[in-house]
C-alpha cells in the first residue's frame, strides 16, 4: 500500500510504501475492542478509598459498660454501625484493574487498526521538519497546508525537541514516538502524520521477533 508523501512546505513529493505486514492486515473490530479495554483498564488508578474497621483508630476499650444502661452492648466504637467507625463493602484503593493480553494478540490489534487508517486514506507521510528553534507557529501553519480536517498524529522514528516543543501546545496535535504507537490514540485521532523514518522504526520496533 502507498500513501502520499509530502514536504514541509506542503507540497506533494511522490508516494511512499508501507509494509503490507502492517498496513493491510483484515480489520478485526473484536480485536481492537479488546486491546482498547486493555489499555484503558490498565491506566486506571484507584483513588477512592475507604476505612474498614481494622484501619479507622480508637475502639481500644469498651464505648460503655456490658450492663446495666439499657442500651445493646457494644464492642467497639470501630463497628461499621457506630459513627465514625468503618465501612462495609467501600471502594479500596488496593483494588487492582490490570487485564492481560498476549503479545501476539496486541501487536495484531495494533496492525488492525493502522491498516484500517491507511485503507481509510487516513495515514500521509513527510519527508522531515527542521527548524532553527522549536516554534509553535511555523509548525502550524505547516500542518495547515497538509489534507488535515480535524486532529492529527504525529509520528517520529526518535526524540526530537524541536518536533515535540513545537506541537506541544496546539490543542488537536500529539507527537509519539514510533514504538509508542498504540489503538487508544490511533482512535483519538483522525489523521496520522508518519515521518518518513518513522515508517522504518515502525517496521522495526513491531516485526522483530526478539522484542
Amino acid at each position: 500500500m502507498k500513501v502520499d508523501l509530502y514536504t514541509q512546505k506542503g507540497e506533494k513529493n511522490g508516494q511512499i510504501d508501507l509494509p503490507k505486514e502492517i498496513f493491510e492486515i483484515p480489520f478485526n473490530k473484536d480485536l481492537v475492542h479488546q486491546a482498547l479495554v486493555r489499555q484503558l483498564a490498565n491506566r486506571r488508578v484507584a483513588i477512592a478509598h475507604t476505612k474498614t474497621r481494622a484501619d479507622v483508630s480508637g475502639g481500644g476499650r469498651k464505648p460503655f459498660k456490658q450492663k446495666g444502661t439499657g442500651n445493646a452492648r457494644q464492642g467497639t466504637i470501630r463497628a461499621p454501625h457506630m459513627r465514625g467507625g468503618g465501612v462495609v463493602f467501600g471502594p479500596n484503593k488496593n483494588r487492582n484493574f490490570v487485564k492481560d493480553m498476549p503479545r501476539k494478540q496486541r501487536r495484531k490489534a495494533l496492525f488492525c487498526a493502522l491498516s484500517e487508517k491507511a485503507r481509510d486514506n487516513e495515514i500521509i507521510a513527510l519527508e522531515g521538519y527542521t527548524s532553527e528553534k522549536a516554534q509553535t507557529k511555523p509548525f502550524a501553519e505547516m500542518l495547515k497546508k497538509l489534507p488535515i480536517e480535524r486532529n492529527v498524529l504525529v509520528v517520529i522514528a526518535e526524540k526530537d525537541q524541536v518536533i515535540q516543543k513545537s506541537s506541544s501546545n496546539l490543542p488537536n496535535v500529539k507527537t509519539i514516538l514510533a514504538n509508542y504507537v498504540n489503538i487508544q490514540d490511533l482512535q483519538r485521532y483522525k489523521k496520522v502524520l508518519f515521518l518518513k523514518n518513522a515508517i522504518d522504526k515502525l517496521k522495526d520496533t513491531f516485526l522483530t521477533t526478539s522484542k
